[in-house]
C-alpha cells in the first residue's frame, strides 16, 4: 500500500536533514510492502501569519485554519495519484475534517487515532502540548470530537522550537517528564505528548516513559498502524457521516469564478 505522510506547512529551507530522520523513523513504524511517501502542501499564503505566531510563540490555531484549502487540494491530488490514504503529519489534524468532504480515500488525523486507542488502554488520559496559547485550540478539538470527558488534563512546556531542536532536546526532555509526572499525581493513566517534531521526532516516548513511570503513546506510529488496518480492511470514512457525491479536481481548490 502507498500512504501519504502530509505536513500542514509548505516546505521550508533546511527542511531536508528533518526530512531525512523523519522518513526513516515512520519506516521502522510501517510493515513490510507499505510505503510512506512524505509531503507538503501548496504555499497558497498564510506564512507570514503562521511566521509570527511561531516567532512570537503566540501559536493558537489560527495558522493550521489558513492552510486547509492547501491542504484539501493535496488530499485531492493524493486521491488522484493513487495513494491508498493520506495522514495529516500534524498532531491537531489540520485540514482533516475538511479534506474528508472531497475524496473517499481514507485521511487520517493522528490526534482523533491516538485519542481513541487511549480510550481502549486507559479510562483518564494526560495531554502535553508545547505552548500555553494553544490550551484553548486543543480542548475545542477534544470536544468537537466527544473526547472531553477522557482527557483530564492538558498541560504546556512553554518550549516551542522550530530550529534545531538538538540544542534544546534536553531541557524539552526534562520538562516533558515532569508535566507526565505532573499528570500521573493529578490522576491520568496515561499520557500522549503532541508535537510530532518533538515527540517521537526528536525525544522517544520509551524515553519519557522509563522516567515519568506513566504510559506514553507515540503519535506516529498509531498513525502509521491505524491507517494500514483502515486500508487492509478496506475501510474509510462513512459517506454518511461525510457525503462526497462530487468529483473534484486539485484546480478546483483555487480556481475563481468571478
Amino acid at each position: 500500500m502507498k500512504i501519504m505522510f502530509l505536513s500542514y506547512s509548505p516546505r521550508g529551507k533546511s527542511r531536508d536533514r528533518y526530512d531525512n530522520e523523519t522518513q526513516r523513523q515512520l519506516e521502522s513504524y510501517a510493515s513490510p510492502g507499505t510505503e510512506i511517501v512524505q509531503a507538503e502542501p501548496e504555499d497558497l499564503g498564510g506564512g507570514a501569519i503562521d511566521k509570527r505566531l511561531s516567532e512570537e510563540i503566540a501559536i493558537n490555531g489560527l495558522h493550521h485554519l489558513l492552510r486547509v484549502p492547501a491542504l484539501i487540494k493535496k488530499v485531492i491530488e493524493a486521491e488522484r495519484a493513487g495513494f491508498d490514504a493520506v495522514i495529516q503529519s500534524n498532531t491537531y489534524d489540520p485540514g482533516v475534517e475538511q479534506a474528508r468532504l472531497a475524496v473517499r480515500i481514507p485521511v487520517v488525523g493522528i490526534l482523533r487515532a491516538t485519542c481513541h486507542v487511549a480510550a481502549c488502554l486507559a479510562h483518564r488520559v494526560g495531554v502535553t502540548i508545547l505552548v500555553e496559547s494553544m490550551i484553548p485550540y486543543t480542548r475545542t478539538l477534544l470536544r468537537d470530537y466527544g473526547l472531553t470527558p477522557l482527557v483530564t488534563g492538558i498541560k504546556a512546556l512553554n518550549m516551542y522550537e522550530t530550529g534545531d531542536l538538538a540544542k534544546v532536546r534536553e531541557p524539552i526532555k526534562k520538562k516533558v517528564i515532569e508535566l507526565a509526572k505532573e499528570l500521573k499525581a493529578e490522576g491520568a493513566e496515561l499520557v500522549i505528548p503532541l508535537g510530532g517534531r518533538v515527540f517521537p521526532g526528536a525525544i522517544s516516548c520509551e524515553e519519557i516513559e522509563a522516567e515519568a513511570g506513566v504510559p506514553i503513546l507515540n503519535t506516529k506510529a498509531i498513525g502509521i498502524h491505524f491507517t494500514e488496518m483502515l486500508v487492509r480492511n478496506h475501510m474509510s470514512h462513512s459517506p454518511i457521516a461525510y457525503p462526497c457525491r462530487i468529483q473534484f479536481s486539485p484546480e478546483d481548490v483555487t480556481r475563481k469564478i468571478f
